[in-house]
């Protein structure tokens, strides 16, 4: 889906690593929730709540999801999924645009 239709765009942002992870909520009239971002080069660690779909929509990085070994790289276009509550590593080689969807149980 290249476009929402019918949302709301909360103004301020998400703002994590100083600066160097963005998002922006977009909430749809159903409830859900997605998240609009950018994700500089470095390397993170972050929690969930509930289950996350990250969609990659450009750029380059590797994921280390829970109870894995090895890495997931992506570059380009790309897409995994995080189980709830737990950490997910991240190394963020080049910018990257991300759309994260939030999945309640």
């Amino acid at each position: 889906m290249a476009q929402f239709e019918n949302v709301t765009v909360v103004k301020e942002a998400n703002i994590y690593f100083d600066g160097k992870v963005t998002s922006r909520a977009v909430l749809f009239a159903d409830g859900t929730r997605k998240t609009l971002g950018i994700m500089l080069p470095g390397d993170y660690e972050f929690g969930t709540d509930s289950i996350e779909i990250m969609e990659i929509l450009a750029g380059d990085l590797k994921v280390l999801l829970p109870g894995e070994t090895k890495w997931l790289h992506i570059q380009g276009k790309g897409e995994f999924t995080v189980p709830a509550n737990t950490k997910f590593k991240l190394q963020v080689a080049a910018v990257t645009d991300y759309c994260c969807s939030y999945v309640s149980e």
